[in-house]
């Protein structure tokens, strides 16, 4: 009894993996084995960079607060003790946007917290 492939499956693995490597360059998006080993590279650095992503915002947030606070006499630190204390739960990124978008407002909560 001759060996049977399963053609229809192999075709469609690599049909599959040269699909996502479009726009590659040179062999990389054309050879097979190539591809397979970039295409597996590539999607290991987006998985890393949607983490890194999480946490250059936290930092840009940070930074931001800091900012804004320091130009009303705290520290970033001593700013969260205090929203801590008070029970106000705002996350960084509405404190961020709120330093940013509204100073008006954010000085009044920082006023309100002193």
């Amino acid at each position: 009894m001759p060996r049977s492939v399963n053609a229809v499956a192999s075709r469609a693995r690599r049909k599959r993996i040269l699909k996502q490597a479009k726009g590659f360059y040179g062999k990389r998006k054309n050879v097979y084995t190539v591809a397979k080993n970039v295409l597996e590279k590539g999607l290991t650095y987006s998985y890393v960079g949607r983490k890194l992503k999480k946490r250059n915002y936290r930092q840009l947030w940070i930074a931001r607060i800091n900012a804004a606070v320091r130009a009303e006499g705290l520290t970033y630190s001593v700013f969260m003790n205090k929203l801590a204390g008070k029970n106000i739960d705002l996350n960084r990124k509405v404190l961020a946007d709120l330093a940013m978008n509204e100073p008006e407002t954010f000085k009044k909560l920082v006023a309100s917290v002193k």
